[in-house]
């Protein structure tokens, strides 16, 4: 009889692994939707989007849409997106990452709250690729101009190596991430390639795009071009 219960139970948790599998890459597609709405309904907005002169040159960008799921406060805050990085053949597949602490909160009063990272240079690309990175100690960040035309951008902006923005409520603009924690959502990036991938791997471009990415890469490629 034991040996029977025994056997049962190895056989359940056997097919309890594909089931984990598949639901943790089914989240993985749900965050890839959910960066592509929010990411277009920015660039929607007429004349508040990121300006586009800007995301020209952007070496990556990263974008962590707002979870509606839970309350999460100033002091407390995280968050959980993914990054895509400009490479010889057009835009990475999505190297997925966590953001955590920061005096900035992904939801008020309920409303949730979406942050787009744009890195602009070689060095802020470096930084992305390292094991974590605090913004604006280890990367010098700024809140980013909004418009058409980043014709209006202040020095710092300019020279900041990442800029930073979120939309919360309707209202989109930039804000100051500094003191949040960027590192990589390993669980994720093994749920949706199916091993244990080093993000500067995906992000150089060295790991093929999934067919759930293309949409979201061919809107970023719109308005990144």
């Amino acid at each position: 009889m034991k040996i029977r219960l025994l056997m049962v139970t190895l056989l359940l948790a056997g097919m309890a692994v594909p089931v984990f599998a598949a639901s943790g890459r089914q989240l993985d597609v749900d965050r890839i939707r959910n960066s592509r709405f929010a990411f277009e309904d920015i660039m929607n907005a007429p004349d508040k989007g990121i300006p586009q002169d800007l995301l020209g040159s952007a070496q990556c960008i990263a974008i962590i849409p707002g979870e509606k799921r839970a309350a999460f406060v100033f002091g407390g805050s995280y968050g959980r997106g993914l990054a895509t990085c400009r490479t010889a053949s057009g835009w990475s597949a999505p190297a997925f990452l966590m953001l955590s602490g920061g005096s900035f909160g992904f939801q008020i009063g309920g409303s949730s709250t979406d942050i787009i990272m744009v890195f602009r240079n070689r060095s802020g690309m470096n930084h992305l690729l390292s094991d974590k990175f605090k913004v604006g100690a280890d990367a010098t960040a700024a809140a980013g101009p909004v418009g058409r035309s980043a014709a209006a951008a202040t020095d710092a902006e300019m020279h900041a190596e990442i800029l930073t923005y979120s939309r919360s409520r309707g209202v989109f603009a930039g804000v100051s991430l500094n003191g949040a924690v960027v590192k990589p959502d390993r669980s994720a990036n093994r749920a949706m390639y199916g091993a244990d991938i080093e993000p500067v791997s995906i992000l150089d471009g060295h790991v093929g795009v999934p067919a759930e990415a293309r949409g979201m890469l061919d809107v970023i490629g719109r308005y990144a071009h």
